[in-house]
């Protein structure tokens, strides 16, 4: 049998560069192969064709393939899931199925033992079947089933006292209804999960990509079941209604441990819950991984790569703040540093550095961690979020004393932060001389990269909007989202950043000391060379990466 190695040369699918590599080692070995794919070097599709060649099986792409949705059936969905596998169709009596490793003769008896058939094996490429997967075993059926079930059970029984004598059973459909719907929320990669109780029903919304999305509606007799079981695993106190609380849980999801954080507001119809999904496996600790431009990387670098200073991140709720200042955290943390943060709450669990939890009961704020870390001889200090004065005024302290502070800042651009800092009281030379650098944020939703197509667009219309082309050249291949399987028809899969980055160069610095406005600032820093937010937005739209529909609906 031909190895992976000379199925990709044969083929024409190893780059010149690394052909003397792998044929200088042991060809036969897969994990050269496998090192080639994880480093992007060979495409998944590529190595999946390699796969099937060497099997001397088909490859099926799933995304158009016409699922038989009986053969799925036939087969329960955790059998599925933990083998990476997928019956796609019954052929004379044989049931076949889609893999990822047809050497996987444990998935196909399995397969085998569940459905009472013969399994025939194709090769499909993983995170296409990954994503049928998520398309024909999706929890929407079943938490319909559940809903009517629980709607039945409690016509004789009060909800509250329901949801609480069944809080400890795992088999209870109360308990079923909850775990599916967090489950499906990871699923879907959304980033949080409303529950909202109405008049006459109890609403769940995912926020997946930034857009909220209604995704079932149960009845209200099941509303404090639902949200006496969240308390409970969220260990916030159940017979406490009047006031908000806070709290958090972990679920186990596809073998990994993921954290949500949970908060509670009391609404007229009851208490609403909405748990934000922190999923460290979904979040890439790498600089690049933010979609920098060139020019803003390289002034952030700089500003990141000094031992003192601070550097703001701003942005409204859910920009990706927290996310871009673990990722400059984790460039910056190193063996022969002291790290320490202060956050409420702890987002992501970093190894190596100390992480500080705010408990404002216990008398544990941001102003009061701070003072205490400052003795605890830090090089590199990150604050949730500056809040007041007083929290402004040590981290200020801090950074012009010789540590490096990142923290946060709620503004709607990078200028109005050396605004909001003189409002909060700080003395605006103090300013001018500890910040470094400023750095505002959005998130726009990615065009799926299957289905996006060139738009049409013609030069006043581009010029209108303040994108930027050389009239003597064709106009740029701007695109648009049209929607396909793989995106759930919306056009858009994943987001991408974009970010307005101000060094506070020694003109900024004077005039902040000036007291100037924000608009005057603004217009130093471009005449400096920064990028503002909807610049940074048209250069995303022509790198491909996002459409004009979306920078125009995040940025002003």
């Amino acid at each position: 049998m031909a190895t992976l190695t000379e199925i990709l040369i044969l083929h024409g699918l190893l780059p010149i560069e690394v052909l003397d590599t792998l044929m200088s080692g042991d060809p036969a070995d897969e994990s050269a192969v496998r090192a080639l794919v994880k480093s992007g070097v060979i495409s998944e599709i590529q190595f999946a064709r390699a796969v099937a060649a060497q099997a001397n099986l088909p490859f099926v792409e799933l995304l158009d393939y016409p699922v038989d949705r009986l053969a799925v059936s036939l087969v329960p969905a955790a059998v599925c899931r933990r083998h990476n596998v997928l019956p796609i169709k019954i052929d004379g009596g044989h049931l076949v199925l889609a893999m990822v490793d047809p050497g996987n003769v444990f998935a196909i008896d399995d397969v085998r033992e569940a459905a009472r058939m013969r399994v025939v094996p194709v090769v499909a490429e993983r995170s296409d079947l990954l994503g049928a997967l998520a398309r024909y075993h999706r929890a929407d059926d079943e938490l319909s089933d559940l809903t009517s079930t629980l709607e039945d059970e409690n016509a004789a029984i009060e909800s509250s006292s329901f949801g609480l004598a069944d809080a400890g059973d795992d088999d209870a459909p109360i308990v079923r209804f909850v775990n599916l719907l967090v489950s499906q929320a990871i699923q879907d990669l959304a980033s949080d999960i409303h529950i909202e109780p109405a008049e006459n029903s109890l609403r769940v919304r995912y926020r997946i990509d930034g857009v909220l999305h209604e995704m079932q509606t149960a009845p209200k007799s099941i509303q404090n079941g639902v949200i006496s079981r969240l308390k409970i695993m969220s260990d916030i106190d159940i017979a406490e209604r009047r006031k908000p609380q806070d709290g958090r849980m972990s679920v186990s999801h596809g073998g990994r441990k993921i954290d949500l954080r949970v908060a509670t507001l009391p609404t007229v119809w009851g208490e609403k819950i909405v748990m934000r999904i922190l999923d460290n496996a979904s979040t890439t600790m790498s600089l690049s991984a933010l979609n920098l431009l060139e020019y803003n990387a390289e002034a952030y670098k700089t500003a990141y790569s000094k031992p003192y200073g601070m550097i703001l991140v701003t942005g409204p709720t859910g920009s990706g703040k927290s996310t871009t200042l673990y990722t400059t955290l984790n460039s910056v943390a190193r063996p022969e540093i002291n790290v320490i943060t202060v956050e409420d709450p702890v987002e992501y669990r970093m190894a190596g550095i100390n992480q500080v939890q705010v408990n404002v009961k216990a008398g544990l704020t941001f102003a009061s961690a701070l003072r205490s870390i400052l003795r605890s001889d830090p090089d590199v200090v990150l604050l949730g979020e500056i809040r007041d004065h007083e929290t402004a005024q040590i981290a200020i302290e801090a950074a012009l004393t010789g540590h490096l502070v990142l923290s946060t800042l709620h503004t709607n651009n990078a200028p109005s932060a050396i605004t909001r800092l003189t409002e909060m009281g700080i003395e605006p030379f103090l300013v001018g001389s500890a910040l470094d650098c400023v750095v505002a944020q959005r998130l726009a939703r990615r065009l799926c990269p299957r289905c996006k197509a060139p738009g049409e667009h013609d030069a006043s219309e581009l010029q209108s909007l303040g994108i930027r082309f050389d009239p003597n050249l064709p106009l740029p291949t701007l695109y648009k989202p049209v929607g396909c399987a793989s995106c759930s028809n919306t056009g858009y899969r994943g987001r991408v950043a974009v970010h307005e980055v101000m060094t506070v160069s020694e003109e900024i610095e004077r005039l902040t000391v000036a007291r100037a406005s924000s608009a005057d600032i603004s217009r130093a820093a471009c005449e400096q060379g920064m990028l503002t937010l909807r610049e940074d937005g048209w250069a995303k739209v022509r790198l491909g990466l996002t459409s004009i529909e979306e920078i125009l609906r995040v940025v002003a």
